[in-house]
């Protein structure tokens, strides 16, 4: 009889813990991805499989680059799938897209990683003219109404920092961006009202380092520089997901 109500009581303990675990995970907000302009969802991949190993629900967006307007809605569906609190982490053109997606009550914060933070009725070059040019455009690969970014492109101003091997798949996986999309124009910016964290590439020759500081500077975010091209993300995944983890982490305003 003693065996048998140790079982039972043993058996209530594991359900118990069983329970807070369960608690703490649908606790933790859910990290949705955005990506930019010649990359795609799995651009994400070193960090999306270090949080969902940590229990974080985790979705990456696979924008279509049609139109602005197309990449909120695509992650408007992610945020409206999303139990709980969101926090939104957008690369390069991502950034246009968290900054208006963000606006949704769910999200709690926004992580700009080398990305465009917008602010109302702002475009890419409009943005961009706060900067130093930069030879991105030089590498533009045009076809049927949509721009590319050739291979020489991908090794000498994306990517200059990954292996060869690297390189060849961001160049075989790029979401090629409809030419329409440098001038749709930015609506009510998310982080007047969300607090943001900003990854600056430090030798990031997409976008110029000091424009991302300027932006990083506009939007008060929490800053932090990374000696990386613009996909830090990849070549630097451990420093990036450290500081997801810290907007994750903080408290809620």
């Amino acid at each position: 009889m003693k065996t048998i109500k140790n079982l039972l009581m043993l058996l209530v303990i594991l359900a118990a813990t069983s329970n807070i675990q369960a608690q703490t995970t649908s606790a933790k907000p859910t990290i949705i991805f955005v990506h930019g302009i010649w990359a795609d969802g799995s651009s994400w991949t070193a960090q999306i499989e270090a949080l969902q190993a940590k229990g974080y629900p985790v979705m990456s967006v696979q924008n279509p680059i049609t139109s602005l307007a197309d990449d909120v809605a695509a992650t408007k569906r992610a945020i409206a799938k999303a139990k709980g609190n969101v926090i939104l982490v957008g690369h390069s053109w991502g950034g246009f897209v968290i900054t208006q997606a963000g606006n949704d009550p769910k999200v709690v914060g926004l992580v700009y990683v080398a990305a465009l933070a917008p602010d109302l009725n702002e475009t890419v070059p409009t943005l961009s003219a706060n900067g130093p040019a930069v030879k991105l455009s030089d590498y533009f690969e045009p076809q049927d109404g949509f721009i590319y970014i050739s291979k020489a492109g991908v090794e000498t101003v994306f990517a200059q920092d990954l292996t060869p091997k690297q390189q060849a798949v961001i160049y075989a996986t790029q979401t090629p961006a409809s030419q329409t999309v440098f001038a749709d124009k930015s609506a009510e910016p998310a982080w007047k009202t969300k607090p943001s964290w900003y990854i600056v590439a430090k030798s990031d020759k997409a976008i110029s380092p000091d424009l991302e500081r300027f932006m990083a500077k506009r939007i008060k975010a929490t800053t932090t520089e990374i000696d990386a091209s613009h996909v830090v993300m990849v070549s630097h995944p451990k420093e990036v997901l450290a500081i997801i983890e810290a907007a994750a982490n903080a408290p809620v305003k």
